[in-house]
């Protein structure tokens, strides 16, 4: 929470209609924990884990959300802690790909080495 907070609007296929997504960014993260960028695990509280390329990591987003329309959110309704993208900024957001990166109820990351 000590870190800035990047917001955004979006709809998504698991929720209805367009939700205030807010949180850090994946990357500010990393950075924060001194870590060198690379890809990473990312694991859900059921063990679901999926490798987040390095590629797919901006600026802006992903952000590991932990706010829904300015209010924290429960394990019941996809978090504490949700990987999300911009979905409706761009096409290359809306495939497959991104929505098996977008790990809701996040328990712990790993930032694999080059």
């Amino acid at each position: 929470m000590a870190l800035p907070q990047q917001s955004f609007e979006t709809a998504t296929i698991w929720t209805e209609g367009v939700i205030a997504f807010s949180g850090p960014t994946l990357k500010s993260v990393i950075d924060y924990a001194g870590v060198a960028l690379g890809d990473v695990e990312l694991y859900a509280i059921n063990d679901y884990n999926v490798v987040l390329p390095i590629e797919k990591i901006g600026d802006g987003a992903p952000i590991i959300a932990n706010r829904i329309n300015g209010e924290p959110f429960s394990v019941r309704d996809k978090g504490p802690l949700w990987i999300v993208f911009p979905y409706d900024d761009g096409a290359e957001y809306n495939t497959e790909e991104y929505f098996a990166l977008s790990v809701w109820q996040l328990n712990r990351l790993n930032v694999l080495s080059e």
